[in-house]
Protein backbone atom coordinates (compact mmCIF):
# COMPACT_ATOMS: atom_id res chain seq x y z
CA UNK A 1 0.00 0.00 0.00
CA UNK A 2 1.25 3.53 -0.68
CA UNK A 3 -0.21 6.59 1.73
CA UNK A 4 0.17 9.95 0.05
CA UNK A 5 -0.24 13.06 2.81
CA UNK A 6 -0.23 16.44 2.84
CA UNK A 7 2.22 18.25 5.04
CA UNK A 8 2.26 20.85 7.65
CA UNK A 9 2.50 24.15 7.99
CA UNK A 10 4.01 23.74 11.10
CA UNK A 11 7.72 22.49 11.16
CA UNK A 12 9.76 21.15 13.64
CA UNK A 13 12.78 23.02 14.13
CA UNK A 14 16.34 20.90 12.98
CA UNK A 15 19.17 21.30 16.37
CA UNK A 16 21.82 19.18 14.93
CA UNK A 17 21.37 17.33 11.27
CA UNK A 18 23.54 18.13 8.34
CA UNK A 19 22.64 21.14 5.89
CA UNK A 20 20.42 19.83 2.43
CA UNK A 21 22.07 17.77 0.16
CA UNK A 22 19.29 16.58 -2.68
CA UNK A 23 21.42 13.55 -3.44
CA UNK A 24 20.37 11.88 -0.20
CA UNK A 25 16.74 12.26 -0.89
CA UNK A 26 14.36 9.65 -2.10
CA UNK A 27 12.73 9.96 -5.80
CA UNK A 28 15.74 11.13 -7.45
CA UNK A 29 14.39 11.92 -10.89
CA UNK A 30 12.40 14.58 -8.64
CA UNK A 31 15.90 16.39 -7.80
CA UNK A 32 16.43 18.91 -10.89
CA UNK A 33 12.85 20.31 -10.59
CA UNK A 34 13.50 20.80 -6.40
CA UNK A 35 16.44 22.94 -7.11
CA UNK A 36 14.79 25.25 -9.56
CA UNK A 37 12.03 25.54 -6.60
CA UNK A 38 14.55 25.81 -3.89
CA UNK A 39 16.61 28.54 -5.84
CA UNK A 40 13.85 30.58 -6.44
CA UNK A 41 11.87 30.22 -3.22
CA UNK A 42 15.71 31.58 -1.86
CA UNK A 43 15.93 34.10 -4.29
CA UNK A 44 12.83 35.56 -3.81
CA UNK A 45 12.83 35.62 0.27
CA UNK A 46 16.10 37.23 0.36
CA UNK A 47 14.99 40.13 -2.00
CA UNK A 48 12.14 41.84 -0.52
CA UNK A 49 10.81 40.42 2.89
CA UNK A 50 7.40 42.19 2.10
CA UNK A 51 7.28 41.12 -1.07
CA UNK A 52 7.86 37.50 0.24
CA UNK A 53 5.13 37.21 2.60
CA UNK A 54 2.91 38.12 -0.06
CA UNK A 55 3.81 35.65 -2.34
CA UNK A 56 4.06 32.99 0.42
CA UNK A 57 0.43 33.90 2.23
CA UNK A 58 1.57 34.82 5.22
CA UNK A 59 1.10 37.83 7.70
CA UNK A 60 3.79 40.77 8.92
CA UNK A 61 4.32 37.94 11.98
CA UNK A 62 5.18 35.69 10.28
CA UNK A 63 8.26 37.75 8.93
CA UNK A 64 10.66 34.79 10.35
CA UNK A 65 9.34 32.51 7.96
CA UNK A 66 10.83 34.25 5.11
CA UNK A 67 13.90 34.71 6.58
CA UNK A 68 14.13 30.89 7.41
CA UNK A 69 13.78 30.08 3.41
CA UNK A 70 16.85 31.95 2.81
CA UNK A 71 19.29 29.67 5.21
CA UNK A 72 17.45 26.61 3.16
CA UNK A 73 20.76 25.54 1.75
CA UNK A 74 22.84 25.59 5.29
CA UNK A 75 20.45 25.12 8.28
CA UNK A 76 20.39 21.67 9.77
CA UNK A 77 17.57 19.45 8.97
CA UNK A 78 15.38 16.77 10.30
CA UNK A 79 13.96 13.63 8.64
CA UNK A 80 10.51 14.51 7.18
CA UNK A 81 8.95 11.90 9.87
CA UNK A 82 9.82 14.22 12.43
CA UNK A 83 10.11 17.64 10.35
CA UNK A 84 6.45 17.84 10.20
CA UNK A 85 3.98 18.76 13.32
CA UNK A 86 0.20 19.60 13.49
CA UNK A 87 -2.95 17.36 14.15
CA UNK A 88 -2.42 14.75 11.45
CA UNK A 89 1.26 14.19 12.09
CA UNK A 90 0.46 14.16 16.27
CA UNK A 91 -2.17 11.61 15.94
CA UNK A 92 -0.04 9.23 13.68
CA UNK A 93 2.74 9.85 16.09
CA UNK A 94 5.99 8.39 13.73
CA UNK A 95 8.28 8.78 15.87
CA UNK A 96 6.22 6.32 18.95
CA UNK A 97 5.64 3.35 16.22
CA UNK A 98 7.79 -0.02 17.21
CA UNK A 99 10.56 -0.75 14.87
CA UNK A 100 8.27 -2.96 12.48
CA UNK A 101 5.64 -0.09 11.90
CA UNK A 102 8.48 2.76 11.48
CA UNK A 103 9.43 0.04 8.90
CA UNK A 104 6.29 -0.07 6.97
CA UNK A 105 6.26 4.04 7.24
CA UNK A 106 9.31 4.18 5.64
CA UNK A 107 8.06 2.04 2.58
CA UNK A 108 4.46 3.03 2.92
CA UNK A 109 4.37 6.93 3.19
CA UNK A 110 5.19 9.50 0.69
CA UNK A 111 4.42 13.05 1.86
CA UNK A 112 3.75 15.92 -1.18
CA UNK A 113 5.12 19.05 -0.24
CA UNK A 114 5.43 22.26 -2.74
CA UNK A 115 9.16 22.75 -2.11
CA UNK A 116 10.37 19.11 -2.60
CA UNK A 117 7.50 17.62 -4.59
CA UNK A 118 6.90 14.85 -2.55
CA UNK A 119 9.08 12.99 0.24
CA UNK A 120 10.10 9.68 1.95
CA UNK A 121 9.41 9.86 5.80
CA UNK A 122 13.08 9.71 6.50
CA UNK A 123 14.39 12.18 4.01
CA UNK A 124 16.15 15.04 5.97
CA UNK A 125 15.12 18.43 5.20
CA UNK A 126 15.33 21.85 7.21
CA UNK A 127 12.03 23.32 8.08
CA UNK A 128 10.61 25.78 5.59
CA UNK A 129 7.75 27.36 3.87
CA UNK A 130 6.15 26.96 0.92
CA UNK A 131 2.72 25.68 0.61
CA UNK A 132 1.60 24.13 -2.53
CA UNK A 133 -0.66 26.66 -3.44
CA UNK A 134 2.07 29.07 -3.85
CA UNK A 135 2.61 30.51 -7.20
CA UNK A 136 6.68 32.01 -7.56
CA UNK A 137 7.34 34.34 -10.24
CA UNK A 138 9.43 32.66 -12.68
CA UNK A 139 8.28 29.29 -12.21
CA UNK A 140 4.56 29.76 -11.66
CA UNK A 141 2.32 27.96 -10.14
CA UNK A 142 3.62 25.05 -8.11
CA UNK A 143 1.22 22.35 -8.25
CA UNK A 144 1.44 22.96 -12.32
CA UNK A 145 5.68 22.66 -11.74
CA UNK A 146 5.62 19.63 -10.14
CA UNK A 147 3.20 17.72 -12.77
CA UNK A 148 5.50 16.40 -15.10
CA UNK A 149 8.04 15.43 -12.43
CA UNK A 150 5.93 13.62 -10.37
CA UNK A 151 4.10 12.14 -13.16
CA UNK A 152 7.12 10.78 -14.76
CA UNK A 153 8.03 9.36 -11.12
CA UNK A 154 5.58 8.40 -9.11
CA UNK A 155 4.30 5.32 -11.03
CA UNK A 156 6.76 3.46 -10.42
CA UNK A 157 6.48 3.77 -6.54
CA UNK A 158 2.61 2.81 -6.92
CA UNK A 159 3.53 -0.07 -9.33
CA UNK A 160 1.02 -2.35 -7.84
CA UNK A 161 0.08 -1.10 -4.88
CA UNK A 162 -3.29 0.06 -3.20
CA UNK A 163 -2.73 4.18 -2.91
CA UNK A 164 -4.52 5.65 -0.24
CA UNK A 165 -4.86 9.09 -1.28
CA UNK A 166 -5.56 11.65 1.82
CA UNK A 167 -3.83 14.54 0.51
CA UNK A 168 -5.76 18.01 1.03
CA UNK A 169 -6.99 20.12 -2.64
CA UNK A 170 -3.90 22.15 -2.95
CA UNK A 171 -1.31 18.67 -3.17
CA UNK A 172 -3.76 16.59 -4.80
CA UNK A 173 -3.56 19.04 -7.97
CA UNK A 174 0.64 18.03 -8.39
CA UNK A 175 0.21 14.56 -9.42
CA UNK A 176 -2.81 12.48 -10.56
CA UNK A 177 -2.53 8.94 -11.13
CA UNK A 178 -3.14 7.45 -14.34
CA UNK A 179 -5.80 5.39 -15.63
CA UNK A 180 -4.08 2.12 -14.28
CA UNK A 181 -3.44 3.50 -10.98
CA UNK A 182 -7.02 5.83 -10.36
CA UNK A 183 -8.57 1.82 -10.25
CA UNK A 184 -6.54 1.02 -7.16
CA UNK A 185 -6.40 4.09 -5.72
CA UNK A 186 -9.28 5.67 -2.92
CA UNK A 187 -9.67 8.63 -1.36
CA UNK A 188 -10.81 8.73 2.26
CA UNK A 189 -13.45 11.49 3.35
CA UNK A 190 -14.57 11.72 7.57
CA UNK A 191 -17.96 12.49 8.69
CA UNK A 192 -18.86 14.19 12.09
CA UNK A 193 -22.46 12.75 13.03
CA UNK A 194 -24.53 14.54 15.50
CA UNK A 195 -27.66 13.65 16.57
CA UNK A 196 -29.62 16.96 16.65
CA UNK A 197 -33.77 17.06 17.36
CA UNK A 198 -33.39 13.10 17.41
CA UNK A 199 -32.06 13.26 13.49
CA UNK A 200 -28.19 12.68 12.45
CA UNK A 201 -26.49 14.89 10.66
CA UNK A 202 -23.64 14.61 9.25
CA UNK A 203 -20.79 17.63 8.69
CA UNK A 204 -17.24 17.31 7.21
CA UNK A 205 -15.09 19.20 10.09
CA UNK A 206 -11.36 19.58 9.46
CA UNK A 207 -9.99 18.82 12.60
CA UNK A 208 -11.77 15.26 12.51
CA UNK A 209 -10.33 14.98 9.23
CA UNK A 210 -7.07 15.01 9.92
CA UNK A 211 -6.96 13.46 13.30
CA UNK A 212 -9.05 10.49 12.02
CA UNK A 213 -6.49 10.29 9.08
CA UNK A 214 -3.62 10.25 11.30
CA UNK A 215 -5.30 7.64 13.58
CA UNK A 216 -6.10 5.74 10.42
CA UNK A 217 -2.71 5.64 8.86
CA UNK A 218 -1.24 4.66 12.71
CA UNK A 219 -3.46 1.49 13.35
CA UNK A 220 -3.14 0.16 9.32
CA UNK A 221 0.95 0.72 9.96
CA UNK A 222 0.74 -1.44 13.27
CA UNK A 223 -1.61 -3.48 11.84
CA UNK A 224 0.61 -4.24 8.79
CA UNK A 225 -2.17 -4.33 7.19
CA UNK A 226 -1.56 -4.65 3.11
CA UNK A 227 -4.94 -4.17 1.49
CA UNK A 228 -4.80 -4.62 -1.87
CA UNK A 229 -8.12 -3.15 -3.25
CA UNK A 230 -10.52 -0.11 -1.83
CA UNK A 231 -12.80 -3.07 -0.80
CA UNK A 232 -10.82 -5.13 1.18
CA UNK A 233 -9.17 -1.47 2.44
CA UNK A 234 -12.79 -0.74 3.82
CA UNK A 235 -12.73 -4.05 5.45
CA UNK A 236 -9.18 -3.70 7.24
CA UNK A 237 -11.09 -0.32 8.44
CA UNK A 238 -14.09 -2.28 9.56
CA UNK A 239 -12.17 -5.20 11.44
CA UNK A 240 -10.40 -1.78 13.07
CA UNK A 241 -13.18 -0.59 14.27
CA UNK A 242 -13.86 2.07 11.93
CA UNK A 243 -17.45 2.88 10.83
CA UNK A 244 -16.56 2.73 7.05
CA UNK A 245 -19.09 3.65 4.16
CA UNK A 246 -18.58 3.50 0.46
CA UNK A 247 -21.09 5.51 -1.79
CA UNK A 248 -19.10 6.90 -4.34
CA UNK A 249 -16.49 5.17 -6.53
CA UNK A 250 -12.80 5.53 -5.13
CA UNK A 251 -14.05 7.10 -1.92
CA UNK A 252 -14.65 5.96 1.65
CA UNK A 253 -16.25 7.75 4.07
CA UNK A 254 -15.17 6.92 7.87
CA UNK A 255 -17.71 8.27 9.85
CA UNK A 256 -16.96 9.63 13.34
CA UNK A 257 -18.62 10.96 16.54
CA UNK A 258 -15.52 12.00 18.55
CA UNK A 259 -12.11 13.12 18.25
Amino acid sequence: MLVLLPPSEGKADGRDGPPLDLSRLSLAPLNPAREQVLTELIEVCAADTDKARDILGLSERQSGEVARNTALRTAPTLPAGRLYTGVLYDALGLATLDAAAGERAARSLLVFSGLWGALRVGDPVPAYRCSGGVRLPALGALARHWREPLAAALPEAAEGRLVLDLRSTAYAGMWKPDRETARRTTTVRVLQSRVVDGVEKRSVVSHFNKATKGRVVRALLEAGAEPRTPAELAEVLRDLGHQVESDAPGRLDIVVTEV
